[in-house]
């Protein structure tokens, strides 16, 4: 799973923490998942976290246990890429203009 096409414009570290939570996004990850499935420092997870949060890209859930990070509803996008797109188009939406 993946998020959706609006919101991979962000930070990188954004669209990878999105990306892994889409891939768990009925059980939700701590922050040291997200660590791991990243690879990104702790400070940039930490910085990703406060700005998905204050635009209400995630949502946080203390069970009493753990804390984990959900995405938020209608963040996530299909599971693969619409075929009908070449992959030329798909690499020519990511780079910076």
């Amino acid at each position: 799973m993946r998020a959706k096409p609006e919101y991979r414009d962000r930070d990188d570290t954004e669209v990878a923490v999105l990306d892994a939570l889409a891939d768990r996004r009925e059980e939700g990850m701590t922050v040291f998942e997200l660590r791991s499935r990243t690879e990104e420092n702790i400070d940039r997870i930490e910085d990703a976290l406060a700005a998905l949060k204050a635009d209400g890209l995630i949502e946080v859930e203390d069970n009493g246990e753990r804390t984990v990070i959900l995405p938020g509803e209608g963040v996530v996008g299909e599971s693969k890429p619409d075929e009908a797109e070449s992959i030329l188009d798909q690499i020519r939406k990511r780079l910076p203009l």
